[in-house]
């Protein structure tokens, strides 16, 4: 298999998994009891929180340890909100559902909600975001890096704005972390969220950061676990995967965005140079560099993704997160693409297990596949399909 979709997951690093594992089986006490196995896995608990604040360049106590990214983004949304009986949130059109949905139903309970536009590229104007924001604004939600296209927003910017109006900066990192420098006290962010299956640790962990000072309402009540905002007890195999996965990505970051640009650019090129009538997505130069989103007219995305799979390549359309829901990417349609465009759509994203000769397979099974779908394409007419070959 040539897996190509590393925006939806990653596979589990090796030493990642054999970190877990002696917390499935030996080491398996409640971090709050007092006993030794419960100190041990206290320990191993901190360990894994130092880990995943050295990352972003945080603190360890600022780090508050979840179920992964979309609880990152409830909790961040809603325990700052509960705070204010008239509040105003900022967003943005191409969000992901874990903001998308919150604000929605914070939206029907009374809260304002403006949501910024953006360009053709998937990025923001400031100067929209300058001309909704007041001092009456509570929260402010722009994504790092768009889990579709790629494009990176100017976080930094979009910080200074907000704080200068005494707003709250949130910013779903889902993406972006460990796969570009993260500087949290650089970026000067307030709330950050981060997600391990995105960077090869296991799934159902995660974490949201909070600036020492940012005030918080916890949204899961009980036995006042993880500082008193995320009660319930720790899973600490996954926890302890979670930070080494942390290790690991920031011990190899550049060789890893060394490699991740060479497969990216080697099948942007390929694709571009051997297949007509395609597009390449997203902003050129502000982006992921692991994410290749392509448009191919006079085909269905959903078409080939299945023939995709049939030659054993793993690659989506988009949004994994809300794939059943079968409805059309708000994110291109925010960018203004038609819905012809939309559905000929293929998000391709490489990792750092990926290998050159996947590529050039993957490109070569792509072309094949395309000029199959286009063969029998009731847009065939529309558009002059001839191979660039």
């Amino acid at each position: 298999m040539i897996y190509l979709d590393n925006a939806a997951s990653t596979r589990i690093h090796d030493d990642v998994l054999n970190s877990m594992l002696p917390y499935l089986k030996e080491q398996y006490g409640n971090p709050s009891s007092i006993h030794r196995q419960g100190r041990l896995t206290r320990k191993a608990v901190n360990k894994a929180r130092k880990q995943i604040a050295s990352i972003i360049n945080a603190d360890p106590a600022e780090i508050l340890i979840t179920s992964g990214g979309t609880e990152s983004n409830n909790t961040a949304i809603n325990g700052i909100i509960s705070q204010f009986p008239h509040s105003h949130i900022i967003t943005t059109s191409i969000e992901h559902d874990a903001v998308l949905e919150p604000c929605k139903k914070l939206n029907s309970k009374g809260s304002k909600v403006d949501y910024l536009p953006v360009d053709k590229f998937g990025m923001i104007n400031i100067s929209d975001l300058q001309n909704i924001i007041s001092d009456k604004t509570n929260i402010v939600s722009v994504m790092f890096g768009n889990n579709e296209v790629g494009t990176i927003q100017p976080i930094q910017k979009i910080a200074k704005i907000c704080h200068e109006n005494n707003a709250i900066f949130h910013t779903d990192a889902v993406q972006v972390v460990g796969k570009i420098p993260v500087d949290v006290k650089k970026l000067d962010v307030d709330l950050l969220s981060i997600s391990s299956h995105k960077l090869h640790g296991p799934k159902g962990i995660g974490a949201l950061y909070i600036k020492d000072g940012v005030k918080i309402d916890p949204i899961i009540l009980g036995g006042g676990q993880e500082f008193r905002l995320r009660s319930g007890t720790e899973n600490v195999a996954n926890i302890v995967g979670f930070g080494q996965a942390c290790e690991i990505a920031e011990n190899h970051l550049d060789e890893n965005i060394s490699w991740i640009k060479k497969l990216q650019s080697q099948l942007v090129k390929k694709v571009l140079d051997e297949i007509p009538q395609v597009t390449f997505n997203g902003h050129v130069e502000s982006r992921l560099d692991n994410n290749a989103h392509f448009t191919f007219l006079g085909v269905n995305g959903e078409d080939l993704i299945i023939k995709l799979d049939e030659y054993g390549i793993a690659a989506s359309t988009g949004s994994a997160c809300s794939v059943n829901t079968q409805k059309a990417s708000h994110v291109l349609k925010s960018m203004g693409f038609s819905l012809e465009q939309i559905t000929g759509s293929l998000r391709l994203t490489v990792g750092i297990f990926n290998t050159e000769n996947e590529i050039n397979e993957t490109v070569g099974i792509l072309k094949k596949v395309i000029e199959e779908l286009r063969a029998v394409s009731p847009f065939k007419e529309k558009y002059s399909f001839k191979s660039k070959n």
